[in-house]
């Protein structure tokens, strides 16, 4: 996951949806990023270490795909290590050639800007 700034982080809290452990824990979150009137990222999917293959993860997405869905957004990316976990949930694998440059604009302080080995994946609502 890239690493955000604290002014970062403020800046996008209200794209996000956390799950907590009933006990007020939070163990897991994810983001949904609105780039046009009809797409959007699902982007910083984290789940607790001790809490994976839960089904979090599962709900988390399907909360933000349901927010998208609400926007009226009918494409949703990610770009992603976990292929399997996505494509269970109907994204599939495509050209990132094919995603707005303005989707690279975070790249900028990744330390992998110049060899990224995320894969880009896409669903269409």
């Amino acid at each position: 996951m890239l690493h955000r700034s604290r002014e970062s982080a403020y800046e996008a809290i209200r794209d996000f949806t956390v799950a907590d452990d009933g006990q007020g824990k939070v163990v897991g979150c994810v983001a949904l990023s609105v780039f046009w009137a009809d797409l959007a990222e699902i982007r910083s999917l984290a789940i607790s270490p001790d809490r994976r293959g839960g089904g979090i993860g599962s709900k988390l997405v399907a909360e933000a795909l349901k927010d998208a869905w609400r926007l009226g957004v009918k494409r949703v990316f990610t770009l992603t290590y976990e292929k399997d976990f996505f494509t269970g949930r109907g994204f599939e694998v495509i050209d990132r050639q094919l995603l707005p440059e303005k989707v690279w604009r975070a790249c900028i302080s990744c330390p992998k800007a110049d060899a990224c080995d995320e894969m880009a994946m896409m669903l269409t609502l």
